[in-house]
């Protein structure tokens, strides 16, 4: 029995070495953060919105079975409804910012180091959130993001072409607009951005 007691106390200690402090997820979380930001060009409204995201999951996770379980997929659909379709499909496609935690011999490891290996290097200036967001969004059982809008501005590419004789000229023009994205739903209830110009809805000023 006493060999019992002492066993289930070492596996105790065992799940709460593992599990990661708010102070911890908080510097993690804004390190991953910043890079999404820099990466996917984040704005202000979607860095502050990613960060509690990465927070919320960082938190989440207690041991192997957390990294890609209930909290991961969470953290995506959220992240479904802060990003553009276009960032979105990036994101995904960048391992270190999709799959941000690996297990190796009993423990995590950090995959954005992988890529990032100055870890004082940051491209951002802090989000909003950093200092008063103290996590929960994710256990909410509606989805805090679904209903929040984003705006961020686009570069509008513009190719015209002019025939004089045989000789054909193109002309490129670049320019940008502003348009707003908040979260929606699409074929199996996956959510996307979608472009909107509702009135008295509530927007978010770019980052750049």
């Amino acid at each position: 029995m006493k060999k019992m007691m002492i066993l289930a106390m070492m596996m105790v200690m065992t799940v709460s070495a593992n599990a990661m402090n708010y102070t911890q997820a908080k510097n993690e979380a804004l390190f991953l953060s910043d890079k999404m930001a820099y990466e996917l060009n984040l704005t202000n409204a979607q860095y502050d919105a990613v960060y509690e995201i990465n927070l919320d999951y960082l938190m989440s996770v207690n041991g192997k079975n957390d990294l890609y379980g209930v909290w991961w997929n969470r953290r995506n659909t959220d992240l479904q409804y802060v990003l553009t379709v276009y960032q979105y499909n990036k994101y995904v496609a960048l391992s270190y910012f999709y799959r941000p935690l690996s297990w190796s011999a009993g423990s995590w490891t950090f995959n954005i180091y992988n890529r990032y290996t100055n870890r004082s290097k940051f491209y951002t200036n802090r989000p909003a959130a950093f200092t008063t967001y103290k996590g929960g969004n994710n256990r909410k059982s509606q989805n805090y993001y679904a209903n929040k809008n984003f705006t961020h501005t686009t570069k509008v590419v513009k190719t015209t072409s002019k025939t004089s004789g045989s000789v054909t000229r193109s002309t490129t023009n670049v320019n940008t607009k502003t348009v707003t994205t908040s979260g929606g739903h699409f074929g199996n209830g996956r959510p996307t951005a979608q472009n909107t110009s509702k009135s008295g809805t509530r927007s978010f000023g770019g980052r750049r």
